[in-house]
């Protein structure tokens, strides 16, 4: 409910311009019919309606007194004064012999309905109504582009007033150093002489840089709650259209709407669909797209100064845009909205858990600690899988265990309990994701076990994640090591526990990693001491924006020599893993079986059992027991099914914290 004394509150406006338009319409609709109906009794003969044979009738018998013929209508006067009407029969001859033996007086008179104006009247009337509805639509869309030809050269920029919802800066957290460097502008439109009177100027521009759900829009927002500003809005794809010449006329229309409005803030958001760098395009690279970016770079710092104007721009792909536009001058700023460390996701989570009714046992802290690599959205997202979870569990309050849950759920997909797996099949994926612990538990490198699962979640059948004990910001070649021998223990499991010819292809994903993570270490990160500290692969914009990556040092020896490098390091990783796996094959065992009892093990579980060689859930009662195959024996045939088909993916990489 609006509060009645708030000094700000506009009055109601009147009614809407479509209300008002469809108003004017319907009355000119309403008058075309009260013309019509004018005219059409206008012509109508009064009197009783009766039949051609009761008329033949009433002559014969010497009750008409006179009558008038015409082609339509028969209309006349009885004796006793009283007027009728017939429609005569056609081609009926005897009529007027009939009235001159009867001696009644007879006459012609016009044909009905030939009045000129209610005939063209009548047959221009669907015509009229289609013109006044394309009008009609006509006007709102030149009224919604802003007026023009269709409001194709108009600006599409809307200026953002929120009155309910506003977004402030307390509203955004975990990026404080980005905070601050935008709070500067806001502080400047509020205070100029402040920086002024020290010979400063205002920035012209200043550019979100970050990854998707890091919050560059969310603070954009927040300096249209804080400026006090007009504060205009606009998506970079609505400059670019079919027409050439269009997006450049639009971007002077939003300048100049902007310039009546000074000192504002513009807000292009995704600008690299309109900001990509020049000289790809068809032709003479002379498209639309390339218009409307020079028109953007004249505006932003051309001949003509814009004062007070401020554009702020928000991209995730800085590495396209074109070099003119990030000059100085043009975007005096870059400010980068990093992923958030572990104060920052703490600081997100307590925003976004005031809106849910929290259990006492939830620690934002220890969350925090578990989601490494979250943006900002992905923390939001995280609170509602959880409140979401909570309700569908009929709770009051949200607990620690759906956070756990919905931790889970976002970081390895959905549960599919309902997948039927055989005994072989499920057997075969614990050996695997057991291999996978197993090689993750002795790389000292590697990152610790969070939970394993072969419950199939996702596209995979089982899943070993590990978590990063804090939050990390560059490898190191140890660690990349140690990642490409567990990418390797699932393929390794099963080769020593089933036989070469039994390996299944859960392994995929596995293999895939590990060729992407050695490729990528031998030609982009220089750690291969055969090639040395040189960059032999490099990502480029290809042919309309298409990315494509080519080797910038491709002679043939070279190409030679690096694939050998590539297939050196994954084969040194298959031969770690093998070694680790065959000298503890025990735990190999260990850890399968109780994944086959229990399907899912926490890392601290994990490590309990390989050190006590048990598991202490005493609510929780056992699964079928399995006993251990004979090293290279066939996978025994399934009796029993758990729950569908296989996937392809029993294993897969292991997300490395996001």
């Amino acid at each position: 409910m609006a509060d009645q004394n708030d000094p700000n509150q506009q009055p109601p406006e009147g009614p809407n311009p479509w209300v008002k338009q469809l108003m004017i319409w319907g009355g000119i609709f309403l008058a075309l019919l009260l013309v019509v109906s004018l005219f059409g009794n206008a012509g109508q003969p009064s009197g009783t309606q009766i039949r051609y044979s009761e008329f033949r009738e009433a002559v014969i018998e010497g009750e008409v007194q006179e009558v008038q013929l015409g082609e339509d209508m028969i209309t006349g006067t009885l004796r006793n004064n009283e007027t009728f009407q017939t429609v005569p029969v056609p081609n009926d001859a005897e009529i007027t012999r009939l009235l001159e033996e009867n001696g009644v007086e007879f006459s012609g008179k016009p044909r009905e309905g030939q009045n000129v104006l209610l005939f063209l009247l009548i047959q221009s009337l669907p015509f009229i109504l289609i013109l006044g509805i394309a009008f009609f639509a006509l006007r709102q869309m030149q009224k919604g582009g802003g007026g023009g030809a269709m409001g194709f050269g108009k600006s599409k920029a809307k200026m953002l007033t929120e009155r309910s919802g506003r977004v402030t800066f307390e509203d955004v957290a975990g990026i404080d150093e980005a905070r601050e460097e935008l709070q500067e502008i806001v502080e400047f439109l509020k205070d100029p002489q402040r920086f002024s009177k020290l010979g400063g100027q205002i920035p012209k521009g200043a550019l979100l840089v970050g990854s998707p759900g890091t919050g560059k829009t969310l603070l954009a927002r927040a300096i249209a709650g804080e400026a006090g500003v007009p504060f205009f809005t606009i998506s970079g794809s609505d400059f670019v259209e079919m027409f050439v010449g269009v997006g450049a006329s639009r971007v002077r229309d939003m300048f100049e709407q902007a310039k009546k409005n000074a000192p504002c803030i513009v807000f292009i958001d995704e600008i690299d669909a309109v900001g990509r760098s020049r000289g790809h395009g068809l032709g003479n690279s002379n498209d639309e797209r390339e218009q409307t970016l020079n028109q953007l770079l004249v505006e932003m710092d051309g001949f003509e100064a814009n004062e007070g104007i401020i554009i702020i721009a928000a991209t995730n792909r800085p590495d396209v845009l074109d070099p003119a536009l990030l000059r100085p001058g043009r975007f005096d700023r870059q400010v980068v909205v990093p992923i958030p460390d572990i104060d920052g996701r703490e600081k997100i989570l307590g925003v976004h858990m005031k809106k849910v009714p929290l259990a006492p046992d939830v620690n934002p802290r220890t969350i925090a600690r578990g989601t490494p690599g979250f943006s900002g959205a992905d923390l939001a997202n995280l609170v509602n899988e959880a409140a979401l979870l909570a309700a569908r569990r009929n709770k009051r309050l949200v607990a620690m265990q759906e956070f756990e849950d919905a931790k889970d759920k976002v970081m390895m997909g959905a549960e599919r309990r309902s997948m039927v797996m055989t005994d072989d099949e499920k057997k075969m994926t614990a050996y695997h994701e057991a291999g996978h612990a197993i090689v993750s538990v002795h790389e000292e490198a590697s990152d610790p076990i969070h939970k394993a699962t072969i419950i199939p979640r996702g596209r995979a059948l089982g899943m070993v994640m590990r978590l990063p004990e804090r939050d990390s910001y560059s490898y190191h070649r140890d660690k990349m090591h140690a990642n490409l021998s567990v990418a390797m223990g699932g393929r390794v499991a099963e080769e020593i526990i089933f036989g070469h010819d039994k390996v299944s292809s859960g392994a995929s994903s596995d293999i895939q990693y590990a060729t992407d993570l050695a490729r990528n270490m031998v030609t982009k990160w220089g750690m291969s001491d055969k090639l040395g500290p040189l960059q032999y692969e490099s990502s480029q914009e290809g042919y309309l924006g298409m990315g494509q990556t080519q080797r910038t040092m491709a002679g043939a020896e070279t190409n030679k020599l690096i694939d050998a490098e590539i297939k050196s390091l994954v084969e040194g990783a298959h031969k770690r893993a093998t070694d680790i796996l065959t000298k503890n094959e025990e735990q190999l065992h260990l850890l399968a079986q109780a994944m086959l009892e229990y399907e899912t093990l926490t890392g601290d579980e994990i490590k309990t059992l390989l050190e006590t060689g048990k598991i202490d859930r005493p609510n929780e009662p056992r699964g079928p027991a399995y006993t251990r195959p004979p090293h290279g024996s066939a996978i025994p045939k399934a009796g029993k099914r758990f729950g569908g088909k296989g996937a392809e993916d029993a294993g897969g990489p292991e997300p490395q914290g996001a």
